[in-house]
């Protein structure tokens, strides 16, 4: 759930809330059920718009080896699901603690960022096309915090924890 929101109730016990908290609470009421049926458009629609993004990367990058494009449309799956929930409790907070720290350390092994790129580009083209303005509108914040933070955390040096802990 959205942190601002989990906050709202943590009080609830010791005071009724303020006219900001309501509104908060009350906007976010008011947008579930958009969230909702975008949602769903994204569940249903997934395969759909996972094969054309493939088939486009495909196209654009045929040299690549199969494999390598295989493992970033896996990923692009995971980051477009995780975003999607994160859509759907309006949090942020879910895409940082379930996606980027696993991707970034994929993309670092693999180095996929070029190929992760690309593909980002596609799907963001295909999620406008079959979602439309008002839907895409819930999910663009997700999909830019996630897309964005990526290549951050892979400027980002690794910690040294592990070369202390082994002598290095």
């Amino acid at each position: 759930m959205n942190p601002q929101i989990e906050a709202v109730f943590d009080d609830a016990d010791n005071r009724y809330l303020k006219p900001e908290e309501l509104g908060l609470l009350s906007q976010y009421t008011q947008s579930i059920p958009a969230r909702l049926e975008t949602y769903q458009s994204l569940r249903d629609y997934e395969l759909e718009i996972m094969q054309w993004a493939a088939d486009q990367l495909q196209a654009e990058m045929p040299l690549e080896p199969v494999e390598n494009l295989e493992r970033s449309i896996k990923n692009g799956l995971l980051m477009l699901r995780c975003c999607a929930m994160a859509m759907l409790v309006n949090d942020q907070g879910l895409i940082r603690d379930r996606f980027l720290v696993w991707s970034s350390s994929m993309t670092t092994v693999y180095g996929s960022h070029l190929i992760d790129t690309t593909l980002y580009g596609l799907l963001n083209r295909r999620l406008n096309q079959v979602l439309g303005i008002e839907r895409m509108g819930l999910l663009m914040p997700m999909l830019v915090y996630a897309q964005d933070a990526l290549p951050s955390m892979l400027s980002q040096p690794a910690p040294e924890e592990n070369g202390i802990a082994i002598g290095w």
